[in-house]
Parts: structure tokens; sequence; C-alpha cells
């Protein structure tokens, strides 16, 4: 690896870890309603909102915030269904394109709404720009604002004693897109635009390329989009090839900016919970935890796309790793940072083609997400995500040590540990069954395009990303099919209520215990021990729970690239 890409890979975890704690504590702030930098400008939109809506600011129990979570998800979801229906009807559709059909429609806005971001179409060839702004453009800012809002009903839950309440949904999800995303979203956006990144409303431009051949470059308001998709752990581009396209992603500065977005929110978050709980001890251990996941997987992905295919062994070319899938501007280093980054952060955008990788340099970013996506996370969703093992880890060493297992003076009970199992189901019901049905059926089977092991990979890949609400995907994986549509929008929908709704119910249940004083006979959670152990319960559930499954996918195709097939 070149020193330059040394360096890259070190500017991104500064740009990453450096602004964590002052972002990390100006969310807190914000969320609770305490005055901010931003609050003489804000405070009045805000306010503004409330009154046009008709927003009845007082707090609500967990059951009543679940409700209209729920209610906002499902008018978001036919909104937005409607929206790319009828676009051949609706303005700001310059290159005069139809309406999706229906199954694609669904797939779309259920995508969005749970803040997946898949794409089983081109947006350049398939959306206008009333689809891109008002439709996905909108739900790039409510869908990761409803994960924060949720991450903070719990940090509620968890801080405070014998209450009946844990905010106001509607006060939350305002507030994380006014004070958090939105702010951030119109730095980055300019930044981008600085870099060459198209904000237009103009149409298509068609032009002659050098070899004398006529093109079309698509325009539109691209930078504003792709600002929030990165920063909103949302992952949908702007264009088809995602941030690997030279108009989503110009230069190695835009390409630093974007990967370094995708971390930004869920690092800081790490710290608002630390300010939440009056401890920073605990944010830094889950911060010690997420790292040492991230670098170990890291690690693994640049060594395994370092490595030559064997196939290519004996060639008389320069054999520096492997280059299929990857653009040259950006190098194997830079491609495999990013594949990492996105699928520890349930992000979902890509610089690089994943089902190009080599199968362990693909497997390794398909075991982030089959994690949990709590390496970091989406925005909220990771670190509600991580805060379940986290309840589950205090769990079995209560068990192991024969005490009560309780976290920041909260005991937990039968209760909260019924709903922490049943958390526990939701990737094998959407990945494994999914999988499964998908593999055995010779409709949905033939939507791979390659047999064998590396087949059986695209499946479990494009499953596992539905579930957890990532949305990257193995390329070659033809998903717009009706089947493939409703069922990846199933393991979405699961992927996502299947954690909100329990991690509600337990926030509900820990608010309204009495905090015990924590004393010597409390199970610590910081220090290395307890990094130790929460990061070993995360790789043995997952490691139990799926290596059957990837031992008949990239381990499989991996011995046998390595035997020469």
């Amino acid at each position: 690896m070149a020193s330059y890409e040394v360096l890259m890979i070190a500017a991104f975890f500064i740009a990453v870890l450096l602004p964590a704690p002052f972002l990390g504590r100006y969310l807190y702030r914000a969320m609770e309603g305490e005055k901010t930098w931003l609050s003489p400008l804000l405070r009045p939109l805000e306010e503004g909102c409330y009154r046009l809506a008709g927003i009845n600011r007082a707090e609500q129990d967990w059951k009543s915030y679940s409700l209209a979570l729920l209610a906002f998800s499902l008018a978001s979801v036919l909104l937005l269904v409607v929206i790319l229906m009828a676009q051949g009807m609706l303005p700001l559709n310059p290159q005069k394109l139809p309406g999706l059909d229906w199954s694609l429609a669904l797939n779309t806005a259920v995508s969005f709404v749970s803040n997946t971001n898949w794409q089983a179409y081109s947006g350049e060839a398939s959306l206008s720009y009333f689809s891109q702004m008002l439709g996905l453009g909108v739900q790039n800012f409510v869908s990761p604002a409803v994960g924060l809002a949720v991450l903070v009903a719990l940090c509620r839950g968890i801080s405070r004693r014998n209450s009946a309440t844990l905010g106001n949904f509607w006060v939350d999800m305002t507030r994380a897109t006014l004070y958090g995303l939105l702010p951030l979203a119109l730095v980055l956006a300019l930044l981008l635009v600085w870099q060459g990144v198209p904000q237009s409303l103009l149409s298509y431009v068609s032009a002659q390329g050098v070899a004398g051949h006529d093109q079309v470059i698509p325009l539109g308001p691209a930078a504003s989009q792709i600002a929030i998709k990165q920063l909103g752990t949302n992952g949908g581009g702007f264009f088809g090839v995602n941030s690997a396209h030279p108009l989503e992603n110009p230069t190695a500065w835009s390409n630093l900016l974007e990967m370094a977005a995708i971390l930004l929110v869920p690092a800081a978050l790490l710290f608002s919970f630390g300010h939440y709980v009056k401890d920073m001890r605990q944010s830094r251990a889950l911060l010690a935890c997420m790292l040492l996941l991230f670098c170990l997987s890291l690690a693994g992905t640049l060594y395994a796309e370092f490595q030559v295919n064997p196939a290519l062994a004996g060639l008389p070319i320069e054999q520096v790793g492997s280059l299929e899938g990857k653009e040259s501007r950006f190098g194997i280093a830079a491609s495999a940072l990013w594949s990492v980054a996105t699928t520890a952060a349930s992000s979902g955008s890509v610089n690089a083609m994943h089902d190009s990788f080599s199968a362990l340099g693909g497997m390794l970013p398909l075991l982030n997400m089959l994690f949990g996506e709590v390496i970091f996370g989406g925005v909220g969703a990771g670190l509600y995500g991580m805060l379940l093992l986290v309840l589950l880890t205090v769990f079995l060493a209560g068990l192991m040590i024969g005490r009560s297992p309780e976290y920041l003076g909260k005991k937990l009970e039968a209760r909260e540990v019924r709903l922490l199992v049943l958390t526990l189901m939701v990737m094998p019901i959407g990945v494994l069954v999914f999988s499964a049905l998908s593999a055995s059926l010779a409709g949905p089977a033939a939507s791979v395009s390659n047999p064998g092991a590396h087949g059986f990979s695209q499946i479990l890949y494009n499953y596992a990303s539905a579930t957890a609400n990532n949305g990257s995907a193995f390329a070659g994986f033809s998903a717009n099919t009706t089947y493939h549509n409703l069922l990846l929008a199933a393991a979405m929908i699961i992927g996502r209520l299947g954690y909100i709704l329990p991690v509600l119910a337990i926030a509900g249940s820990l608010a309204a215990k009495q905090r015990m004083p924590i004393g010597a006979n409390s199970f610590p959670s910081h220090g290395p021990l307890f990094v130790c152990l929460l990061s070993l319960i995360i790789l043995l559930v997952a490691g139990l729970t799926f290596l059957p499954a990837l031992a008949l996918g990239p381990l499989a195709e991996h011995l046998a690239q390595w035997q020469g097939q």
C-alpha cells in the first residue's frame, strides 16, 4: 500500500473522530431544547413548524411515541408511492420520464422511509427532479431523523427514573432535522458543488465525446441529495452507479468528504449518549468497541483486495492487487475503506462494485451488515442497536458471575430480556429465511448472474443489505422483479420496525424504574474488560447465526478460487 493511501486512511479517521465530541454535545443540547449557537436562527422556524402542523408537544409514553412513529412512516410510504407512480404527470420532469411500476414504487418507498435506500433502478434514467427532491430527498432527511429520535427516547429511558414518558416524537424528529441534519447537509452540499458535483434544474446535456460518439450527460440537483444521503447514512445515489459516478464523486477531495460524512453523525451520537447518562466513560467504551471491529474489518478487506487473483498468476502484467470493479482514480485502498465504512454504518453508498471484490473482500462488508449494523451503524439506529447488545452483554455477564444484571443503575428483568431476544430474531428471519426462499425457487433464483457459490453470495448479500437497512448490493443481482421487490420490502420493514418497537418498549420499561446506586458489586460497563466482552458477544452472535450460510457462499468461493476453479 502506497504512502498516500496510508495518509488518506489517516485523514479519514481524523475527519470522523476530531469533530465527534463537539458535534455530539451540540446534538445533545439541540435534542433537549437547550440553547445552541443556531437557536436564534432556527428556533422561530421550529416554532413555526409546530404551529403549522398543529403539533401537541406534550410528552408521550412509549406506546404513544410508537404510534406517532408508525403513523408518520405509513403516511410517508403512501405519499412517496403516489409521487413515484405519478411522476410522469408532475412538474420538474424535463426528460419526460414515466411513472414507476407499482411494485418498484412500493419497494422504493419502503426503502427510503426505512432509511435503507435500496435502489432497483438507475436514478438518472428513472426518476424526475421532482421525485428526486420532494420524494426521495425529503425522506433522506426525515428517515435518519426518525432513527435519531428513537435513540434519544432510549437514552432518556436509561437516564430517567420513575418516568412514564420518553419525550415527544414530533418534537424529536423536527429538532433532529432542523438542528442536526439540515445545517450539516447545507455545508457539505456547498463543498461538493465546489468540487464539481452538479446542482441544477436544467435538462440533460447532449455532447460529443473525444471518440466522436454522441452521449448524454445527466445533470440535476445532485449535490444536495448526495450530501444528505451520506450524512444521513441513507446511501441512495442520484446516479445509477452511486458514488462511483464521476459527477457524483469527481475528485479525491469529494471522495474523502463523502466517506467521512458516512460516519460523522453516528460517531458524534456516541458522545451525545455520554451526555445523557452523565458518564463519558460509556461513550469511550462503545467507541473503542466500534473502532476495534471497524479496524479488523478494514485490515481484512485491504489484505484481501491487495492479493492478486490466482487466475492472473504468471501473466506478464504488473500485479498490484485486484482492480476489477474499482475506479482507477480512487484505487484499491480508497475502495476498500469506503466498502467497510458504508457497510459498518448502514449507508449503502458505494464508490466501487462490491460484486467484483474478491470472495473474502466481499464477505467482510457482508459480515459488517450481519452484525446488525452496530459498528457505528445508521444515524441513531446504529447506537440503539449497539445498546441492545450492551444490555445483552450485561445480562450474560450477570449470569456468569451470579449477580442481578443491571446497566447504569437500571435492573434488567424478564420483560427487558424477552424484548432483547425478540430483536435477535430480526436478522435471521430477514436474511436466512428470505435468502433460502429466494435460492430455492426457480424464478427468483434466476436473478443471480453467477451460478454456484458466488450466486448464493449475491442472494445472501442483498437480503442482508435489505434487513440491515443498508441498501448496498452485489450489482450482479437483478432485483427489479415483482417477487424481489415485495420480499425485499418486507425485509426492510422487518429490519426497521423489528428493532424500533422493542427499543421503545425497553426504553419505556427502563424509564419507569428507580435508578439503583452503582456500587462495588455492580458490573462495570466501561474499561478494557467490558469492551472485549462486548466485542466477543457481537462476534459470537453473528458467527453462530450466519457461519453456515457464509460457508456456502463466500468461504466456498474463496476455497474454489485458490484451487484454480
